[in-house]
């Protein structure tokens, strides 16, 4: 598979890029140098490789959830500028 310049021209277009000729020219090389690269990969055995997600072996790093009584409502809306039914009240917004 290669990139012709009127691939490179027609994705430009999508993305609505003005790209000068040359620059045309280099994105195309580089495009193909890419999938030159790609293509390498497929000369590689991997059958024996187990299908990943992640290189890395991630797991879950998170602490267990585990209820706990919460602070009392007095102390929580005791630096509240404005508080009712034991709620904090604020400005109303409405545009």
């Amino acid at each position: 598979m290669s990139v012709t310049l009127k691939d490179v021209e027609h994705v430009a277009k999508l993305a609505r890029l003005a790209l000068t000729d040359a620059e045309k020219e280099r994105f195309t090389e580089q495009l193909n140098a890419i999938l030159k690269y790609a293509e390498k990969l497929k000369e590689l055995d991997t059958d024996s490789v187990e299908p990943t997600t992640h290189v890395l072996p991630v797991k879950n790093v998170l602490r267990e959830d585990v209820a706990r009584p919460s602070w009392p409502v007095e102390e929580t809306l005791a630096g509240a500028p404005d508080e009712e039914d034991g709620q904090y009240r604020v400005p109303a917004v409405l545009e």
